[in-house]
Formats: C-alpha cells, structure tokens, sequence
C-alpha cells in the first residue's frame, strides 16, 4: 500500500494562510500599528480616534447611539469615554429627559482636536499604496461582509 502524502499547506483546509478571518485579523492588527504612532502626537488610542470621529461627526449622542455607529456595547465604550473625559475632550451627562441615558458631547478641546487630526486619513492612504478606487472597493466589500455577519 502506498505511504499517503500529507496535503500541501495549500491544500489543508486548516491552514493558517487559506483563512480569511486570520487574513482580517492580522490586516485588522497591522491597521492599528500603523494608526499608533500617527495618533500619539494627539494624545489618543485607535479606538479613542474611532468614538472621537463619531462625535466629531455627530457632536451629541447617547452612549447607545454612539456605540450604534462604532458597533460597540456600553461596557466598552464607557471606560474609553471616561478616559477622553478625563483628557478634557468629552463631556458626559446624564440626559435632562431620561436620566437612564447618558450624553456625551465634545468638549472646546475635542472640537479642536480635529484639526490637528486632518492629516491622519491621507497619510494612511499613502501607507497602503492603494488608488483611491481600489480603496473604495476593498472598505465596500469589507462592509458588505460586516453587515452579512451582523444581521439586523
């Protein structure tokens, strides 16, 4: 009987390289090193720079509506709101009409940290040396397939 040739990594289901969430996550990984030293001078973390971008979109929201627009649940985004409050950037209130919720609103600091943040999305388009079109297309796709694994 004749020895069975083990599969090439190629052909192993199980490979590391054949799976598309470890493509993801280490994209996702390498995304983030190459935000830290961008949002240093700024004084900010990536996901700080994701709940600031929001607010710096939409000024005022609850912690629900804001952890709708970053996909995330109220017991992660509180201590990063405590921390940008801390750093004087956002203000937390308990809402006048329901003080179950709580608002948060961009301090005079936050408003003018986006100033100083300007620079950040083209400098991350030039590191990924990719066209603006092909850019599009990949943050597209990448949607697309967040909102096929979240279902409403």
């Amino acid at each position: 009987m004749p020895d069975a040739k083990p599969p090439s990594p190629s052909d192993d289901p199980l490979s590391l390289d054949r799976q598309l969430c470890f493509a993801l996550y280490s994209a996702s990984l390498a995304m983030t090193k190459l935000y830290k030293p961008l949002l240093a001078p700024l004084g900010l973390t990536y996901p700080q720079y994701l709940v600031m971008m929001v607010l710096w979109e939409h000024a005022d929201l609850t912690v629900n509506d804001l952890g709708q627009h970053l996909q995330l649940d109220s017991g992660t985004l509180t201590p990063l709101l405590k921390r940008l409050e801390a750093a004087g950037l956002v203000q937390r209130q308990r809402d006048q009409e329901d003080e179950r919720r709580v608002r948060i609103t961009l301090s005079a600091s936050g408003r003018a940290l986006k100033e100083q943040a300007q620079s950040i999305p083209q400098a991350v388009g030039c590191q990924m040396d990719m066209t603006k079109q092909q850019l599009v297309s990949l943050r597209t796709t990448l949607s697309e397939l967040r909102d096929r694994l979240n279902p409403a």
